[in-house]
C-alpha cells in the first residue's frame, strides 16, 4: 500500500486488524511508472517490485504511539491557531486604539479579559 496523504489510514487499519500483512510503502522511496500515470500502473508496479524482494515497508509505531502522535500533533494545531487568534485579537484592538499590549502581558489572561470587556463594553 503506498502512503500518499492520509487516506490509507482506516484501509491499513482494517486490513491489519482483519490478519493481513500489509506493508507500507513510501511514495517517495519507489520510483514511479514512467509514461502515463494511474493508480493501476502503480499498483502493477508495486506488486512486481514485491515480487522481486524489492519492496521495504515503512516504519509503522505500534498503536499506542500513534494515538499519542495523533494527541501531540492536534495539540501543536490548537496551541498554532491560538495564536493566529490572539494577534487578530490584538490587531483588532489596536486598530480601535486600545493599546492594552502595553499595560498588560498576556491580554488573554485574568487582566488583560476584564479590561478589554470594560475598555469595549
Amino acid at each position: 500500500m503506498e502512503s500518499t496523504g492520509v487516506y490509507w489510514v482506516p484501509l491499513y487499519e482494517v486490513l491489519e486488524e482483519r490478519g493481513f500483512a500489509v506493508k507500507l510503502v513510501d511514495a517517495r522511496k519507489v520510483k514511479n511508472v514512467s509514461g502515463r500515470k494511474s493508480d493501476v500502473l502503480d499498483c502493477q508496479w508495486l506488486q512486481q517490485l514485491e515480487s522481486y524482494g524489492l519492496l521495504a515497508g515503512a516504519f509503522r509505531p505500534p498503536d499506542e504511539i500513534v494515538v499519542l502522535r495523533s494527541l501531540m500533533r492536534q495539540r501543536e494545531m490548537l496551541v498554532k491557531s491560538a495564536g493566529i487568534h490572539i494577534q487578530h485579537m490584538q490587531k483588532a484592538l489596536q486598530q480601535m486604539n486600545l493599546r492594552l499590549d502595553n499595560v498588560v502581558s498576556d491580554i488573554t489572561g485574568q487582566t488583560g479579559c476584564v479590561l478589554s470587556s470594560c475598555a469595549i463594553g
